[in-house]
C-alpha cells in the first residue's frame, strides 16, 4: 500500500483502540446496555436515510442486529463494567479462531496446519492473561467470551446476505438493534436509567465517539482501504489494536503494566495473525 494509506490503517486502528477507552470511561457515567442503544441510534440516525436495503436482505440484517449489535456490542460494553480496557480487547480477539472453528464446521472452509497453530498459540495468550492480575472476573469473562462469539457468528452470516454495502449493514443493522437493546437495558438496568440526566463529558463523548468515530468514519476509512487493496495487505494492520488498547489503558487511565498482560497479549496476537493469514473472516476489529 502506499504510505499514505498505511498511515490511514494506523490512525484507523488508533480509533479503535482509544474507542475501548472512551467506552470504559462512558460505562461508569451510562449503563453500559444503554450506552449500545444510544450509539446505534446515532448511526442509525446518520447512516439509514442515505442507505436502502432490499427485502430479500431484510433477513441477514435482522439477524446481524442481533449478533453484532446486541450480542457482540451490547456485551462488550457491560464486560468494560468488569474488566481492564486493554485485557478485554486482548481476550476479544478470542472472536477470531471461534469464526475459524465455525467457517469449518458451518461452511466447510479447510483449517490447515498454520492456522491450527494458530488457535493454540491464541489460547495460551489468555492461560497468560489468566496467570496476572488484569484477568477479569467470571462475569466478565463470560461477557467478553460470549461477544466474540457474537462477532464470530456476525462474519458468517455477512457472508450470506446478498450484495448489501458495508454501510447499508452498518445503519439498517444499527437501527434494528436499538429496540432491542433499549428492552433489555430497561430488563436490566431500568432503574439506573437516571444516571443519563447526570453523566457528563466521559459519558457523552463514549457514546458519540463511538458512534461517529469508531463506526462510521473508522469502518468508512477500513471499508475504503478493503476496496483499493487485497484483504491480505489491509486486515494485518488489525492487529495493532490490542496492543495500542493495552498502551492507551495504561497510560490514559492507569491500568496495570503487568507482565503477564503484556506477554499475553503479544501471544494471543501473534496466534490471531497467523489465523488470519489466510482470512477466514471480513469484518475488522470489534470496537
Amino acid at each position: 500500500m502506499p504510505f499514505r494509506d498505511q498511515l490511514l490503517a494506523v490512525a484507523i486502528v488508533c480509533v479503535w483502540a482509544l474507542n475501548m477507552i472512551a467506552i470504559k470511561l462512558g460505562v461508569a457515567e451510562i449503563p453500559p446496555v444503554l450506552t449500545t442503544a444510544l450509539r446505534f441510534m446515532v448511526v442509525s440516525l446518520l447512516v439509514v436515510p442515505f442507505t436502502r436495503i432490499t427485502w430479500r436482505q431484510l433477513p441477514g440484517v435482522m439477524l446481524v442486529s442481533v449478533t453484532f449489535g446486541s450480542i457482540h456490542f451490547g456485551m462488550l460494553f457491560a464486560a468494560l463494567e468488569h474488566a481492564e480496557a486493554g485485557t478485554s480487547s486482548v481476550i476479544i480477539q478470542i472472536g477470531a479462531p471461534i469464526a475459524t472453528l465455525l467457517a469449518c464446521l458451518w461452511l466447510r472452509e479447510p483449517l490447515g496446519a498454520v492456522r491450527m497453530l494458530g488457535l493454540v498459540i491464541s489460547v495460551a495468550g489468555i492461560a497468560l492473561l489468566a496467570m496476572g492480575p488484569t484477568m477479569p472476573p467470571p462475569i466478565g469473562l463470560a461477557l467478553l467470551v460470549m461477544s466474540a462469539t457474537g462477532w464470530a457468528i456476525t462474519n458468517l452470516v455477512v457472508k450470506q446476505v446478498p450484495g448489501i454495502s458495508p454501510m447499508a449493514m452498518m445503519g439498517w443493522s444499527s437501527l434494528f438493534s436499538v429496540p432491542q437493546l433499549l428492552l433489555a437495558s430497561w430488563l436490566l438496568e431500568g432503574e439506573r436509567w437516571g444516571m443519563v440526566a447526570t453523566a457528563g463529558w466521559n459519558g457523552w463523548v463514549s457514546v458519540f465517539y463511538s458512534a461517529i468515530g469508531s463506526s462510521i468514519l473508522a469502518y468508512g476509512g477500513w471499508y475504503w482501504l478493503l476496496r483499493r487493496h487485497s484483504v491480505s495487505a489491509v486486515v494485518p494492520y488489525s492487529m495493532l489494536n490490542p496492543p495500542l488498547t493495552v498502551l492507551f489503558g495504561i497510560v490514559l487511565i492507569g491500568d496495570d503494566p503487568s507482565p503477564a498482560k503484556i506477554a499475553g497479549t503479544l501471544v494471543m496476537v501473534a496466534g490471531v495473525a497467523l489465523i488470519l493469514r489466510k482470512p477466514a473472516v471480513s469484518l475488522p476489529d470489534t470496537a
